[in-house]
Parts: structure tokens; sequence; C-alpha cells
């Protein structure tokens, strides 16, 4: 058969068996209510399903008394340290804190500065890559999306390990930081492959400066002229911190927790994390609330009018405007109800970026529709419910004052992130010891086999 042919054979059965798929593939909703299933792993009120235990991350945003959930301050705690301490701790010291935040996760206690240095270092002699791979993994196969790009060089790190099946807990470990250090880089050199070979771009390719700190190293790396301002760097090293961990329940931690149960390799399961992060209602909501807000922009004349905001507010929660899903991203969160500690330690910086940058008016929209928004949805949905404002919701903006391009902004959350998981599949290498496996009930009924002559064909 020719190709063109082929192609429209393929065509045509794809669309032919798009209604069987969805009718053979749709359960029932009041199924799950009558076999009382925890969809999505969450309870009837919202709250996640127990499912392990963990020393690493603390994610607190609701108390439940008497069977009712009460709203509370989010609190978020990296090895039981209040991540306003810790951030506030290394900003007194005028020095950056991620590695220290990826030591104190992996290692379950601040480093002394002894072992900062050496932990410091070695991450450092640990950014280049593999010989040759930046050129036959990356250049000769360059992607459009980072995050696949990522999944897939996370994966190809594997053949350039000789102990990739050693899972002895000091090559975990040793992977790991081996991970960490090379995530910025791998990004980076993705990024710029992109920009030239799918944007017609000139190739910009910078070797990595061990002096430099994973925020100053990654600045340098994505940037033509490798030029990168101060503020720029510790801006970055704080949104790398807020990042770094959220408890073992969300998407990509959980995955890893749930692959490397298996007692699969380091490589095979933090893919899994990637791939994890890459969707949409995980890590790139930063750039869903850029492109709303960028709607907003365009169509309220006056961005200092409540009215106007307010209006437009509504026509998006109506399913009326943007995307019309209804959402208004960055607002909400799965366990934090009146306040995201991330969201209030970003915002303060936000707003000194802001105003640096002559976009001090654009921050006070962000404020405005942060204010408005959870009214309005009480109003419009005649719920009771808190609705908080997320990290999501000022993480894009930073960046885009950083000059960092929308196709890093998930990039960079893995970035940090890896500082997590890493210690998530040590505590399960450590803790864990029995594979994961949760129940599906059967609800298809039975079927007879028919004989091919008198199987009736799917009509279009």
């Amino acid at each position: 058969m020719e190709n063109e042919e082929l192609k429209a054979t393929e065509k045509e059965f794809l669309q032919r068996m798009h209604k069987t798929a969805v009718e053979h593939n749709r359960i029932a909703p009041e199924l799950y209510e009558k076999y009382n299933v925890k969809r999505g792993l969450r309870n009837a009120d919202g709250s996640g399903v127990l499912v392990g235990l963990t020393e690493i991350g603390d994610v607190h945003g609701y108390v439940v008394s008497e069977h009712e959930t009460k709203p509370v301050a989010g609190e978020l705690r990296y090895r039981g340290i209040e991540i306003k301490d810790l951030v506030s701790g290394f900003q007194k010291e005028k020095r950056h804190g991620f590695e220290e935040t990826a030591f104190l996760l992996l290692f379950g206690k601040l480093p002394t500065k002894e072992e900062l240095k050496s932990f410091t270092d070695i991450l450092a002699s640990k950014r280049t890559l593999p010989l040759g791979f930046k050129e036959n993994m990356i250049l000769k196969n360059p992607s459009r999306d980072l995050m696949n790009q990522l999944a897939r060089s996370v994966l190809i790190l594997y053949s350039f390990d000789e102990q990739a099946e050693d899972r002895a807990l000091p090559t975990v470990i040793r992977q790991c930081i081996d991970l960490i250090a090379r995530f910025p880089t791998i990004i980076a050199y993705s990024y710029q492959a992109k920009q030239h070979y799918h944007g017609d771009k000139s190739l910009h390719l910078h070797q990595p400066v061990e002096a430099l700190s994973t925020a100053e190293s990654f600045l340098h790396l994505i940037r033509p002229d490798s030029q990168y301002t101060k503020l720029e760097a510790d801006l970055l090293d704080i949104a790398l911190v807020l990042h770094a961990e959220h408890g073992g329940g969300n998407n990509s931690t959980f995955a890893t927790h749930l692959v490397a149960s298996s007692d699969t390799d380091t490589y095979s399961a933090i893919a899994a994390a990637v791939g994890s992060l890459k969707g949409r209602k995980h890590g790139g909501a930063n750039i869903e609330v850029i492109e709303m807000m960028s709607d907003i922009k365009k169509h309220v004349k006056d961005w200092t009018s409540e009215k106007q905001v307010a209006a437009y507010i509504k026509k998006i929660i109506n399913k009326n405007a943007f995307d019309r899903t209804g959402l208004v991203y960055g607002m909400g969160h799965a366990v934090y109800t009146i306040s995201d500690p991330r969201e209030e330690i970003l915002r303060e910086h936000a707003k000194k970026l802001a105003k640096e940058k002559g976009r001090s008016e654009e921050f006070e929209l962000y404020r405005l529709v942060q204010t408005l928004t959870p009214m309005l949805f009480a109003e419009i949905k005649k719920s009771k419910k808190s609705i908080a404002c997320n990290v999501d919701f000022y993480s894009g903006f930073v960046y885009s004052m950083l000059g960092i391009p929308g196709d890093l902004f998930t990039p960079i959350f893995a970035i940090s992130r890896i500082s997590g998981w890493a210690a998530h599949l040590i505590e399960e290498h450590v803790s864990g010891g029995r594979i994961m496996r949760p129940a599906y009930k059967y609800v298809g009924g039975s079927k007879q086999f028919i004989p091919m002559s008198k199987r009736i064909p799917v009509e279009a």
C-alpha cells in the first residue's frame, strides 16, 4: 500500500473508531458512588486518600473538626522546617538557598558549612553532560516540547551509567545527585536546540561554570550573552526553593513512589515523574495564568477599575470568556484554603521586581484579580468554599519579568522538583518495600465471543 493511501486509511479508521472507543470506555458516573470509589484518590470532602507516610514535606491547609473542614492559613515545611523560616534564613546570610534545600530534602538535616560546600562542589562538578550526550541525544534529536526531551534524556542517561541497575542506597543517592546537577544543563541545551532547529534562531551553547549556583548556572546557560543580574539570580533561586517539594501526594511525587515501589531503576522512576509534571493539570498551570492574564489585559480597558475587572472575571467563571472552562487559573488549591505560603513569599518579591522593571501597574492587576476572584466564585457558585491564590499565580509573572520564555516555565519546575522527587525516591527505597497495587472493580459485564463472519462493522 502506498504511503499516501496508508495515511488516508489510517485517518478514516481513526475517525470511524473514535465513537466506538468512547462508547466502550465510558463508565457511568453513578457507579463510582455506588461502589464508593475514591476518584482521583480523593475522599468525598475533597481531601486526599491517605496512602503513605513521609518525613520529607508537610503541606497543611485545613483542619477537620467534628467532621467539618475548617480553613486555616497554609503552612509548608521541608523536613519539619517552615518554608518562610528556611527562605528568610539563607536570605539573611545573603546567599542562595537551593543547594542547601536539596541537601535538607535528601538527607533530612541542614548541612554544616563544610557539608554544604562539599555537596555544592559535587553538584557543580556533575553539571557537564556525558561525552557525546549533548550532540547525539539533544542536538541531533531536538524536540518541540522540552519536557518530552527531558524525560527522554533521563532515560538515556541510564545507558551512560555502569551501575544503572544497582539498587544499593549509596548508588541511588549518587544517581539522584547526578540528576539534580544535570537537569538545568539538559533543559538549557534542549531549549537552545529547539530555538535553533524549530525557531530558526542562532545556536548558543555555553559550558557550565562550576563556580556558579544552580540559579546562576541556568541563567548563564539560557542567555545568549550569559549575562544576568544579581536580583534575577536571587529571585530564580527563591523560586527553585519554593517549588522543590510539596509532600508525597502531588501527582508527580506520587508517581515517583508508585513506580519506585515496583523496584525499578532510578532513571525510570524519575522519567515517570517528569511525564506527570508535563501534564497540563500539574506543571503547566503558570503558563495558563499568563495566557489568562493576557486575555484579561486585552479585554479590560481600565486595569485599575474594580468594576471592569470583576465583570470580566465573572465572564470567565461563567464560561463565557477566555478558554470557556470556568477556571480562574492560579486560584484554588487541593490543600490550601486561606493562603499558600509559597505564593505569599513570591508575591512579595514579585512586587519589588515589578517596580524595578516598570510593571507595577500589571502587578496591581494581578493583585486585583487575586482579591476579587474568591468573592466572585462565592457569589456565582453559591459556595462557601475557601479559595486561596496558589504559587502558580505569580510564578509565571516573575519568570516573564526575568525574561524567561514560556517554554521554560514547566522545565524550571522540574529543575526544582527533582530534589523533592529524589528525596521521596530514597524514602521509598528505605521505608517502602511493598509494590503499590490499588484495586479497580470490573463493571463491564460479560460478553460472548462472536465468530469473524458474524461481526458487524462499525459505521462512520
